[in-house]
């Protein structure tokens, strides 16, 4: 008869097992792309558009530029929207606008980027005949919204009732409760889930090849298409020369730090937070 001491020696062995199994691959990953892609890295590379093919030098800096004005404009469409919804759904769940809510969130949840990609296509880009980068941004913030408000949802329910029946024996109106004190108290979670969903849309392709579509210059205006990281990979990475296969595992490489970084400064955030409750 095994004894239980070493059923669980053995059960701890094999979660170990496991977890090196599944680090193989993930490692492997990194390993390929940081050895591919830091020689490609330079001063030049984040500082200077392409230059012509069989010419030295050059960089994709318009591409990470344009990566990071994609997230800065899709936030400012997405964080907004996406808190109100989860506001709404934790603080009024019962309400017909509520339930109704919750299933549309449900259902974009699910739906694959390059659906919400040829949707912002149709709806945008076709009648303004030209893609653009607003047309990206908003692209980007659907793929957020419904990332935002389920996970802000489930942070604000955690919040107990009894807080908010406390502010309002005090007299406080419900929408004084809510801001200040269930969202004031929830703020640190909820900037986590916003990362979290910064994250998820840095790194998007699909939605983009139909909308900001690209460009080989800095950026020229909102209504001009613009370079991104993610499509500048990819297409980089089908052409058949051998220095931008080179720039694209550098642009990977960078893709990798800004997302890894990103999910490492919300991990760190949420177990100081964690930590500071207990």
């Amino acid at each position: 008869m095994i004894s239980r001491d070493l059923k669980s020696r053995l059960m701890v062995a094999l979660c170990y097992a496991l977890l090196a199994l599944a680090l193989v691959p993930l490692l492997s990953i990194l390993y390929t792309v940081i050895s591919k892609g830091l020689p490609a890295l330079s001063l030049d590379f984040f500082l200077k558009t392409p230059v012509p093919v069989g010419e030295a030098g050059g960089g994709i800096g318009h591409a990470i530029l344009g990566t990071l004005l994609l997230i800065l404009m899709a936030s400012a469409i997405g964080v907004p929207l996406g808190l109100a919804m989860g506001i709404l759904l934790s603080e009024y769940p019962k309400r017909k606008t509520a339930r109704a809510l919750r299933t549309v969130v449900e259902v974009l949840s699910s739906v694959p980027s390059i659906v919400v990609g040829l949707f912002a296509y149709a709806v945008i880009v076709k009648p303004m005949k030209g893609f653009s980068a607003h047309a990206g941004a908003v692209a980007l913030a659907i793929v957020m919204v419904p990332m935002i408000a389920r996970s802000s949802e489930e942070m604000l329910k955690l919040v107990p009732t009894s807080v908010r029946e406390a502010g309002l024996a005090l007299g406080l109106p419900r929408w004084k409760v809510i801001l200040k004190i269930v969202v004031g108290g929830s703020i640190g979670s909820l900037i986590v889930s916003v990362l979290l969903a910064v994250a998820r849309i840095a790194g998007e392709t699909a939605p983009l090849l139909f909308t900001a579509f690209g460009s080989q210059r800095w950026f020229q205006g909102l209504n001009q298409p613009i370079a991104s990281l993610p499509v500048t990979i990819y297409n980089y990475a089908i052409s058949p020369y051998e220095d931008w296969h080179e720039k694209a595992w550098g642009g990977a490489l960078v893709l990798i730090v800004l997302v890894v970084g990103l999910n490492l400064f919300v991990r760190m955030m949420w177990t100081k937070r964690r930590s500071t409750r207990s």
